[in-house]
């Protein structure tokens, strides 16, 4: 991913959203006693599109602002949310994502890892969690939702980040194809250049 000013805006907008919408409609739409958490499933979108540097930073700032907002202990959704993000974008830097089915997969995977370190994140700070079979349903719950959410929010985020995509799950884009138009003139003049020296040479 070529991150510029304007992809940093729009995925700081993307992260502020889905902690708002998180905050305002999510957390009262509970399903079965459980309510979907949107924010992981776009952290991890984050770092399946742009790698582990972007989805550990994404998922720090996302954490972060939802500590602060929550007005609870900083940096325990952060710790959480940046170690999901990087996985993701480790699994996008060492494997090539050819199914469809991969991002709700891995998401609703990370999402299971994510909700499971939570509690036991908060377990060690002493903070009153009820240690039942019911926290494990809960756990189970939120990793199927954050699949079910990632089937229409990950096409979502990748299409609001197509400009700055360099290879996608549709395709491959060449660097010159990412370049501006006329960078991507010379970049193709002077792989012809090289292409005949190695002609007039062979």
């Amino acid at each position: 991913m070529i991150v510029t000013w304007r992809i940093s805006l729009r995925i700081a907008a993307l992260l502020l959203a889905a902690v708002l919408l998180e905050l305002t409609f999510f957390s009262y739409a509970s399903v079965f006693g459980v309510a979907p958490d949107v924010v992981p499933v776009v952290v991890v979108a984050l770092g399946l599109l742009g790698g582990a540097v972007l989805g550990a930073v994404c998922g720090f700032a996302a954490g972060l602002l939802l500590d602060t907002l929550l007005l609870q202990t900083l940096g325990v959704s952060s710790l959480v949310l940046l170690s999901i993000g990087y996985l993701a974008g480790r699994y996008r830097e060492g494997f090539e994502i050819s199914s469809s089915l991969t991002p709700p997969l891995l998401t609703g995977g990370l999402a299971l890892l994510g909700a499971a370190g939570l509690a036991a994140i908060e377990l060690m700070l002493g903070v009153d969690v009820p240690v039942s079979l019911l926290v494990l349903r809960e756990i189970l719950l939120k990793g199927v939702w954050a699949f079910l959410l990632a089937i229409p929010v990950y096409p979502l985020v990748r299409r609001a980040l197509r400009p700055a995509l360099v290879a996608g799950a549709g395709g491959r884009r060449t660097l010159a194809q990412a370049l501006t138009p006329g960078r991507a003139r010379r970049f193709r003049r002077a792989g012809g250049r090289r292409r005949l020296a190695r002609g007039l040479t062979g």
